[in-house]
């Protein structure tokens, strides 16, 4: 299989469409939810937009390194995607109502293949541009676990009187 083949995949989450898109755009959810992604944080002013940069952290063992992303699309409650220039990578998520609940779907396609230095990186830190590929496929599945479970849970107890 090809490091820039697109990985995919989907979880069924039992929450209005309107609680998952709150949850998937705080960021700090995301970096908790990847097994990569340490932090991302904004660049410009103006909030979560298209034109809107992204410094992301990511971390594999022992090596860490900075990404810049770019914020492509945005549907809010229905879809999110941003570019990720020094990979060539975009990521994208895609919430749609079903089942009494909404269904979030993670892509990653290269629509310009992986960028030479993303190779090279990822060949001599990453153990190959295959593997990792392979790694960030298992990591779809993770992540949306991850978010499923957030968005899931009960935020709205009510804490017992002292």
């Amino acid at each position: 299989m090809s490091a820039d083949r697109e990985l995919i995949a989907s979880v069924q989450i039992a929450a209005p469409v309107e609680k998952v898109w709150a949850v998937l755009t705080d960021f700090g959810n995301l970096a908790d939810a990847s097994p990569e992604l340490v932090t991302m944080r904004p660049l410009l002013r103006g909030g979560l937009r298209v034109g809107q940069q992204y410094l992301g952290v990511n971390k594999r063992g022992r090596v860490y390194w900075p990404t810049t992303n770019v914020v492509v699309d945005l549907q809010p409650k229905r879809l999110l995607a941003w570019d990720t220039p020094l990979s060539g990578a975009r990521w994208i998520f895609e919430l749609t109502e079903a089942d009494g609940g909404t269904r979030l779907t993670q892509r990653r396609p290269v629509p310009r293949r992986l960028h030479p230095f993303g190779r090279l990186f990822a060949a001599a830190l990453l153990g190959g541009g295959e593997g990792h590929a392979d790694e960030l496929e298992q990591a779809l599945g993770t992540t949306l676990t991850h978010l499923k479970a957030v968005a899931e849970a009960e935020r709205d107890v009510i804490p017992a009187a002292p």
